[in-house]
């Protein structure tokens, strides 16, 4: 191969004797003057070459490459286009104006979806209309039955029997008597339970063991139940329609990651309002089970239980939907007196009008 090469890049058609006789000859000549590699033709044909390609091709596309990179750089930016356009509707002369109006109508929107939360008397923002409610509710009722239906326990059972008997001492203070409730003991030794929005109570049977007795279950009961009284499904989602919507529209603007917009908005709006309408539906809830004759000190031992339960388990407060359960006992405390009260003016303490009405009739001492 060595000698087809030369012959078919020399200057003629020599024999390679010939050929090596006369580069011999002519490298005594040069050899003072040039080196061996620059008076080689091979060598010359070889530089030439790689003068072409690929090497120097290579290097002047990465010299340019670096220069076009250094003088002029391209800053990738998430969202350009809308933040291009939130510039634009900034240079406006009329954009304090329309901020100023768009202001004006998510007020005029807020204020007139506004509305009482029975018993607590709180104001809050509720667009969210009680047939929606009601659709929502029978999804989340059709997804739970999916997910432990062949755990439900049956009617013949104690403990559903236990949760009934509860259940319908409740239901008649609690304002819902229209729904259609309907219980579900789920054979699970989790602590847990929850009210779907429609009626639709499911127990665990791990939490009849922290409710201790029918008082502790009617604290439980109680909590759950608030929560549709108060309507708090349909709030937690208007929530999130007036602040969550706005402000990743608004981080979108901005060109920001709207994870830290959602992350901001949980941290700010979200969790904590979780944790309002959790210790609401404990003050709801106690005044319910007060004025359905149970025990509302039993509300403490619930607690305390529950305290025990999850000690060194439960995350932060701040980074949890539910209050701490010594926050829960300290505002329970506080409510006792009020649910005391409303138990001695239910029916429970009914009797006592008519027997101290009758002992001033026939005029018998009092003790």
């Amino acid at each position: 191969m060595f000698r087809i090469f030369i012959s078919a890049v020399g200057p003629s058609p020599r024999s390679f004797d010939a050929l090596t006789f006369g580069a011999r000859s002519q490298s005594r000549i040069l050899q003072r003057s040039y080196t061996p590699f620059r008076s080689s033709s091979l060598d010359h044909i070889r530089a030439s070459r790689q003068w072409q390609w690929p090497c120097t091709f290579r290097n002047v596309r990465n010299s340019a490459q670096r220069q076009h990179y250094y003088r002029q750089p391209f800053n990738y930016q998430r969202f350009q286009a809308t933040q291009n356009v939130f510039k634009r509707w900034a240079a406006r002369p009329t954009f304090y104006y329309e901020i100023a109006g768009v202001t004006g109508i998510f007020a005029l929107f807020y204020v007139s979806n506004l509305e009482k939360v029975p018993v607590s008397n709180r104001y809050r923002f509720n667009i969210i209309t009680p047939g929606i409610e009601a659709s929502i509710g029978s999804t989340m009722y059709n997804e739970t039955m999916q997910e432990f239906g062949r755990k439900i326990m049956s009617s013949n059972t104690k403990e559903h029997r236990l949760v009934k008997k509860v259940l319908e001492r409740l239901i008649p203070k609690s304002g819902l008597d229209g729904e259609q409730w309907e219980v579900h003991v789920i054979d699970d030794p989790m602590a847990n339970a929850f009210v779907i929005p429609g009626g639709k109570v499911f127990v665990f049977r791990g939490i009849l063991d922290v409710a201790g007795s029918e008082d502790g279950l009617a604290a439980v009961l109680g909590h759950e139940i608030a929560h549709n009284v108060a309507h708090h499904a349909a709030e937690r989602m208007s929530q999130n329609i007036i602040f969550l919507v706005p402000v990743m529209i608004g981080f979108m603007l901005a060109g920001l990651d709207p994870g830290f917009g959602r992350l901001a908005i949980n941290l700010a709006f979200t969790l904590p309002g979780s944790r309002a309408q959790e210790s609401e539906a404990d003050y709801i809830g106690l005044l319910m089970m007060a004025k359905s004759c149970y025990n509302p000190r039993a509300a403490l031992g619930l607690w305390e239980r529950m305290e025990k339960e999850e000690k060194g388990r439960a995350p932060p407060q701040f980074l949890s939907t539910h209050p701490s359960s010594h926050n829960r006992l300290d505002k329970i405390r506080e409510w006792l007196p009020k649910a005391e009260q409303a138990q001695r003016d239910s029916e429970c303490q009914a009797i006592s009008p008519y027997m101290n009405r009758f002992r001033r009739e026939i005029e018998l001492p009092r003790w």
